[in-house]
């Protein structure tokens, strides 16, 4: 077992001795980290100097990137949880549930909580990385301990839902990412790959609010990857979030494989595209949000990201609520990442936060 923090059910939010680390630059930042655009300019080119005029850019921005999305968040239905199967892990209660995400369509997704909840306790969504384990993943049954976080959070008395991402939930013998596409495409024409995922990521979010032991003020998200790439959007359309931790996702649109259909498909290459992920990662803030890298998929060159969204943190009088971590260990969880990131997530969801 890694070595993990106290459980956050029994004390107050910890503190953060890292948090100034984490928000300065890095000594050296690479030449290829994106020119990004300042983000607290509207429409006329004017500065933005109040909270006020920053909401109404921020409705502009969450309007472009929904409709480039083409999803519709609001074409909700009864979530009808049917559990599966039920174990234990010590102290923890693990469930496999089915939650109905669209009519006629199911999301299996791994349950983990304490087994005797003591109040209300903060929720998180975890989002499992690219691997055919899926939400075996972070629910502790197979990979690595490092990708078990699931587990881990439950274990420190959090409350975790791991769904499965839309792209293995397909009943076809044996699924692609493109046959999974096709077929969203044939339910909901327009709907890109990471607007599904988005769509999904919410309903996790609905199931946690329908739980009676989960504290609907204290819920957050978490995801490596794959997932990590899920957290930035959930974290952007969904305000139940309060904070977030995205681990090696790659946020520049050019760091990792954002234009495959599963995603945001090729659009994002056209010349004329002028769009990039600070403007998402701006839709977050005030919340909290932790970026780590590990120099892969994201790293120092991730940094204009921390600082074009950093005057809107200050602005809306939250300067400690967003930070880049950066580690030497590649695509992993470094035992230093798993540290920070559930202390993030104890410090923002725990009692008195």
């Amino acid at each position: 077992m890694l070595p993990l923090l106290s459980l956050i059910s029994s004390a107050p939010a910890a503190e953060l001795p890292w948090i100034t680390e984490v928000q300065t630059p890095p000594a050296v930042i690479p030449e290829d980290a994106p020119q990004l655009a300042p983000l607290l300019v509207d429409a006329a080119g004017q500065p933005i100097t109040t909270p006020e005029a920053w909401a109404a850019r921020r409705a502009e921005l969450r309007a472009w990137w929904l409709s480039f999305l083409g999803v519709d968040l609001a074409a909700q239905c009864e979530l009808d949880p049917q559990v599966l199967h039920e174990d234990r892990v010590g102290d923890v209660v693990r469930q496999l549930v089915s939650l109905q995400v669209e009519p006629g369509v199911r999301m299996d997704a791994y349950l983990l909580h304490p087994a005797e909840p003591h109040g209300r306790l903060p929720g998180v969504v975890v989002f499992h990385s690219t691997s055919v384990h899926t939400i075996h993943q972070p629910a502790g049954l197979e990979d690595g301990e490092s990708h078990h976080l699931g587990l881990h959070l439950a274990q420190q008395g959090f409350v975790a839902v791991c769904p499965r991402n839309f792209i293995w939930n397909y009943p076809t013998p044996q699924p692609t990412y493109l046959d999974a596409v096709a077929e969203l495409g044939r339910r909901h024409p327009g709907w890109r790959g990471m607007g599904k995922m988005v769509f999904d990521g919410l309903r996790a979010v609905d199931y946690l609010e329908t739980l009676p032991f989960v504290d609907r003020e204290r819920l957050g998200c978490i995801g490596h990857s794959l997932g990590a790439k899920e957290t930035l959007y959930a974290m952007a359309f969904d305000e139940r979030l309060k904070a977030g931790v995205s681990s090696e996702g790659g946020i520049g649109l050019r760091f990792t494989n954002w234009e495959d259909a599963w995603y945001l498909g090729p659009a994002i290459q056209a010349p004329d595209f002028a769009h990039e992920h600070h403007e998402v990662l701006s839709l977050v803030a005030p919340r909290a949000f932790l970026l780590i890298g590990g120099e892969s998929a994201d790293g120092s060159r991730s940094w204009p990201f921390i600082a074009a969204t950093k005057p809107i943190y200050d602005l809306l009088g939250a300067p400690d609520r967003v930070g880049l971590l950066t580690h030497s260990s590649g695509h992993a969880l470094p035992p230093l990442a798993l540290q920070c990131a559930y202390g993030w997530l104890v410090h923002f969801l725990g009692e008195g936060s």
